[in-house]
């Protein structure tokens, strides 16, 4: 196969609807606001992760399987994930610095010679050697090996046939050793990995282990473990499991790989249950940043519609995983509201994981922060930090940074399908596009084309559920923009000009009456982007907490290119009348509140980049 693509590639084999662009057909503008997250991707944060690996013992763990280190084995047991996540990320931003080199050279002089490789269990522990299956991790941190190996073999980095076939080393004792077992890993990861890994290598072993290691998932082989077989996803098979449950990150990975097996297996029942298992976690299991996750304890789903907006856990890979498996439904199905939920994750439950400074990170993202709160211990930090104990997040935010591009849109000889907007240039075949826009910002993406072959073409527009009016034109004449996809099928020309306009007006939002966490509050939002209210733009002199919506005074749009982000949002809001000290009292007659006055809110994926202080995105309504 062409090896010029992004990290998912269905093979021209597989029950797919879209077919991912090379890497070259795309091309994002510095200036747009993917094109600035990458950039400050590749200038500091992945610098970063590598500084990290090496002074939180990553790389001295691996050091240690070479003899050329006597240190004792440093961070957790699956530590080599982050190196593997960092190698992926420099690998699709096209090292230079001679790290992938470093890295290979080092993997390799590690590797047993069956291909088994684990800093954890090569030194201290080879008596575990996958033993301890419920909880070592040793195949998600293959997994990321294995990935990593697909950024190789997809770029020029002479280091990447080293790279691949360090991976295959271990992806064929995988098959070796599990081919015919009806065991798994306690984490999913894996199976994505093994796929791709078959895409890339043609090797259909690879994909027969991915799918029997989904086959094996839910019939309790795990035990219990300390939260129980729920916690690992081994409780019901994924092809009956009737609701997303347990740890949150190893749910999504384990149908991001579901969704890979089903299309190259033409498996329409598996993906099926991928894809309601996805209406399972949106209906009520999902914050309105996109994050999932409410509970710290197990990192994991909890009921429907337990969502409160302090205890959110929303963790960063959680965000990531999310996305990586809504990408993988899209390319399976086409269907627009698979796109509509990465635009929603990557504006927020992504966004807001990072830093300005990009050197700084959230593991947890929640959607209030409370005044007083205690940010010492880093499991509920009030600022970003640096890095983590368990630093899986930041290497994670690298890697899917690095390859942003590849997740905006997807073609082939009969169109091209925009599915994130952003300014930038795109091509398909004899065709090519330029993409002008400020989106988020901005309403308009204007697109023109470039470049034009013979004969009709499909040039594909998504229209954001969220949008209630879509605006279109060709040439200045208006054209229906419908919903989902706008499909604009003609002979095109040179200069032809398509314009659609989403327009985006300032909303209050509710949740669902069964979120008894938010009830009587509300969010603002504008087009994708969620905001909030931060401390630094509350009134003097007025507690946090007593801040109170006005619902009637109607959210207004503030332009200021100087502020923390162009477009910020006036919200009126009320000071609450003095509490009495008891914490809970009879129920009083309302008393009537302050007069309303403007207060700045900010997207809330900006968050957290002034002082520490309280946050919050819904905002109880007063009573007036």
């Amino acid at each position: 196969m062409d090896t010029s693509y992004g990290p998912v590639v269905p093979t021209s084999r597989a029950v797919s609807a879209l077919r991912p662009l090379p890497r070259d057909a795309v091309t994002l503008r510095p200036d747009s606001l993917f094109g600035g997250w990458q950039a400050r991707n590749a200038a500091a944060t992945l610098p970063h992760c590598v500084a990290q690996l090496d002074s939180y013992g990553n790389l001295t763990n691996l050091r240690r399987v070479t003899g050329d280190s006597g240190a004792e084995f440093r961070g957790f047991w699956f530590a080599d994930s982050d190196v593997y996540k960092t190698l992926e990320a420099a690998l699709w931003l096209g090292d230079k610095s001679g790290f992938v080199a470093d890295i290979a050279g080092l993997l390799e002089k590690a590797q047993d010679a069956d291909g088994y490789l684990d800093s954890y269990y090569q030194v201290d522990n080879r008596d575990k050697q996958w033993s301890e299956l419920h909880f070592s991790h040793e195949m998600y941190c293959a997994g990321h090996l294995f990935q990593a190996a697909v950024a190789a073999a997809r770029s020029d980095n002479p280091a990447g046939p080293q790279v691949v076939g360090i991976a295959r080393r271990f992806a064929d004792l995988l098959v070796r050793r599990f081919g015919d077992s009806a065991q798994v890993d306690g984490h999913p990861e894996v199976e994505t990995a093994l796929v791709e890994l078959y895409r890339v290598t043609g090797h259909r072993p690879y994909l027969d282990l991915a799918a029997r290691f989904v086959e094996n998932r839910g019939h309790g082989i795990l035990g219990e473990g300390r939260f129980g077989p729920r916690y690992f996803q081994d409780h019901e098979p994924v092809r009956s499991s009737p609701e997303v449950t347990g740890h949150v990150v190893r749910q999504v990975y384990l149908l991001a790989g579901a969704v890979d097996v089903a299309v190259e297996t033409g498996d329409a029942e598996l993906l099926a249950a991928a894809e309601r298992l996805w209406d399972s976690a949106l209906a009520s299991r999902t914050y309105l940043t996109g994050g999932q996750g409410s509970r710290h304890r197990d990192e994991a789903f909890g009921d429907p519609y337990e969502l409160p907006p302090d205890r959110a856990y929303a963790e960063s890979c959680a965000a990531i995983g999310s996305f990586q498996w809504a990408w993988r439904l899209l390319l399976a199905t086409g269907k627009p509201a698979y796109a509509d939920e990465m635009e929603r994750l990557i504006y927020n439950g992504i966004a807001g994981s990072t830093g300005l400074d990009g050197v700084t990170f959230f593991y947890s993202n929640p959607l209030q922060l409370r005044t007083g709160h205690d940010g010492s211990h880093e499991d509920a930090p009030s600022q970003r930090l640096p890095w983590y104990t368990c630093a899986c997040c930041p290497p994670n935010l690298a890697r899917l940074m690095a390859s942003l591009d590849n997740y905006t849109a997807t073609g082939d000889p009969g169109g091209l399908q925009l599915h994130l907007y952003t300014a930038g240039t795109f091509r398909v075949g004899e065709h090519a596009v330029d993409v002008h826009t400020r989106y988020p910002w901005d309403e308009t993406i204007t697109v023109t084309i470039t470049e034009a072959g013979p004969g009709p073409w499909t040039l594909s527009l998504r229209i954001p559920a969220w949008c209630e009016d879509a605006r279109l034109t060709v040439n200045g004449e208006p054209v229906e923009a419908g919903t989902g996809y706008a499909r604009l099928t003609r002979t095109w020309l040179a200069g032809d000009r398509v314009e659609l306009t989403l327009v985006m007006p300032a909303r209050l939002m509710s949740a669902h009456p069964r979120v008894d966490a938010v009830r009587g509050s509300a969010a603002a939002v504008r087009g994708p982007i969620v905001y909030c209210l931060e401390h630094a733009d509350a009134p003097a002199g007025v507690p946090f907490e007593d801040l109170e919506l006005d619902a009637t005074v109607p959210p207004q749009v503030s332009r200021d290119p100087d502020a923390l982000a162009p477009v910020l949002l006036r919200l009126g809001l009320r000071a609450r009348p003095a509490d009495t000290p008891h914490l809970y009292r009879p129920l009083p007659a309302p008393a009537r509140a302050t007069a309303p006055v403007a207060v700045t809110a900010i997207p809330y994926y900006l968050w957290a980049n002034r002082e520490p202080g309280p946050m919050r995105v819904f905002i109880p309504l007063s009573e007036r």
